[in-house]
This record gives C-alpha cells, structure tokens and sequence, in this order.
C-alpha cells in the first residue's frame, strides 16, 4: 500500500461572504499544494462560514511551520477567521479512562490493533482494577488511580501527571463512572470525548434505560459528545438509535443499548482523530 503524503488541515469559521472559498483555494494553489478535501457550510440562519480543506505539503513553497503565521496574516485577520491548522504527520495520542464496563474500550482497543485508527494509545487509566487485565493483552500500560468523592483533586493530580509523561492530545472516557473536576476539562477543552448512554438530551442522568422502558419508548439511542462543565451537555459529536418494541426487556435494551455506544463512540473518536470536527458556540460541525 502506497504511504499517504504528508498534508495540512484547516478548519475555519468566520461571518459569511462571497469568494472566501476562493481566496483560501488560491493561497493553497497558488503556493503549489494540491488540495485533496474540500468541505464547506453556511449557517444561513447565523450568517457564518465553515470550512475544512487538506492539502498535500510536498511541493508546498511555505514550511509547515510559517504556515499559521502567513494565512493569519493573509486572510484570518482580514474576514475575522477563527481557525486552526493541523498536520497528519503528527500521530496524536489518545488516553482511555474506563471504570469497569469493558465493551466501549474493547471495541477501541481492537480498532486500535486492526490499524483502522491513525492514533496511539499510550495508556489507559481507570478508577478499578477490573480492566487491568485489557492492558496486558493489548500490551498498554494500565494505571490504577481509585478516585472518589473524598480524593478528587489529589488523585486527579496523578492523572496530570501520567497525562503529561505520555505526552497525551486527548482522552476519551470509554463508560468511565468519575464526573471529572472544571480544573480537568479546562486542561483539555473540546479533547475529552465521552460517550452517554441516551439520546440526549431525553432521559438524562442515571438508568436511562429504565426510564426509557417506564416511558415505552420505541426508540433508544446514544450520545457521543465533548465534555464541559456542565454534565452530559458538551458540544455533541455522534449520535444513533435503534428500534425497540414492547417486547424488549430491560436486559434487551441494555444489550442493544451497549451494542449502540461501541459504534457511536467509535465514530465520535474517529471523527476527532482526522480532525473532521469544529466546535463552536457549543456546537459542532461534524465533516463528512
């Protein structure tokens, strides 16, 4: 299999106007990359622009790291552009925190082994030992921080510094049971991915699967979103549902339930490693 070439990534946002596409394409173009994804929306409503386009960088005249600094110059300032530019060359490293339900970090773990991800895994980090076993088969190390009500801020210390030794980009808590501390999202804004266990935002909180069957439900579903201080309300990245009837048990909806977090989870996670999503106003545009 042919190596894919080294490219840039840019994701924007700014008001609306007529030619933006064409300016950006013409300072890619005009500087020889060749542009291999080009995606674009308008939020007619808000009167904003959002765009994502990857480039080829091997016979790009501008280095990769004067890159910012010229379209900033060029074109940020000019339409009042919020941006970033990202390279693929650079292998992000993803963190696992799980409690002790194995079925979200099973499914990544072997997504991770079959190379569908372009990531590494340093670490996983839980609150049980239970899972510690998930670590010597997959060959990850395993770090047991047993945080609780009593101990948050010491033990989410630990974890800082675990974080920082493996050099983690973002952390994806696969049905880890800890509400995390404002100090640790703000550490990581818009790079923690959690996966919750409904459609939100119905049935918020605990059993979501009892609530939904109290209610009757025909359709029970799950929520991929990034974590912010206000619990289970992050800017929302993947969602899906499944078809239920009066049948199902409780147990049913539990099993189809899980069978529906693996694959939202995974899509969120896989949306965040190409660098497909731009959060804004606590919203996302998720790329195609």
């Amino acid at each position: 299999m042919e190596a894919k070439k080294p490219t840039a990534i840019l994701r924007m946002h700014c008001p609306d106007k007529p030619g933006i596409i064409a300016v950006i394409s013409d300072f890619i173009t005009t500087n020889r990359g060749n542009i291999i994804y080009l995606d674009q929306y308008v939020d007619h409503v808000n009167g904003v622009f959002y765009m994502r386009v990857e480039w080829e960088l091997e016979n790009f005249l501008i280095p990769s790291e004067k890159i910012s600094e010229y379209f900033n110059t060029l074109y940020a300032m000019r339409y009042n552009m919020t941006y970033r530019v990202s390279f693929s060359k650079r292998r992000q490293k993803m963190a696992i925190f799980v409690s002790k339900m194995s079925h979200c970090l099973y499914d990544m773990l072997a997504r991770y082994v079959a190379g569908e991800w372009d990531v590494e895994i340093p670490v996983i980090i839980s609150n049980h030992q239970d899972l510690a076993i998930a670590g010597k088969q997959f060959g990850i190390p395993f770090e047991h921080i047993p945080v609780n009500r009593d101990n948050k801020e010491e033990m989410e210390q630990r974890e800082f510094e675990i974080l920082d030794r493996y050099g983690v980009d973002f952390i994806v808590l696969a049905r880890y049971m800890q509400v995390l501390s404002e100090n640790f999202i703000e550490r990581y804004p818009n790079r923690i991915i959690n996966i919750h266990h409904s459609f939100l935002p119905a049935f918020v909180g605990a059993k979501p699967y009892h609530q939904a069957y109290e209610r009757g439900v025909k359709l029970i579903g799950a929520t991929s979103h990034y974590v912010t201080t206000e619990l289970d309300a992050g800017p929302i990245i993947e969602q899906d549902v499944v078809r239920i009837s009066h049948k199902d048990t409780i147990d049913d909806l539990v099993k189809k339930g899980r069978d529906l977090e693996k694959i939202v989870l995974s899509r969120a996670v896989e949306k965040h490693i190409q660098r497909k999503i731009l959060t804004y106003d606590n919203k996302t545009v998720v790329f195609s």
